[in-house]
């Protein structure tokens, strides 16, 4: 997960963190974190198999900002606890 410049997060999965990160800061990709540089790496994890890190990632889109900076701070309390307060986005 990186948080932007402009303060917005943005949820990505990639093969190469190293790479694919200096590819966001460097302006290689068009999208969304073009305009939004600098980015900062605020969030990772390592999964087995990419389908999962795929999941993993629909899954924290789908969540709203208190959800994700709670992720970020890996308070898994307030994770649990605003999973129950409501329900989750469809998307």
């Amino acid at each position: 997960m990186l948080r932007c410049n402009d303060g917005s997060y943005y949820v990505g999965h990639t093969d190469n963190l190293d790479r694919r990160i200096a590819e966001h800061r460097s302006g290689f990709y068009t999208g969304y974190t073009y305009k939004r540089r600098p980015v900062t790496l605020v969030w990772s994890q390592d999964f087995a198999q990419r389908h999962e890190a795929q999941a993993a990632e629909k899954q924290i889109k789908g969540w709203g900002r208190p959800k994700e900076e709670a992720l970020i701070r890996s308070d898994w309390e307030a994770i649990s606890l605003l999973a129950k307060a409501r329900p989750a986005r469809s998307g």
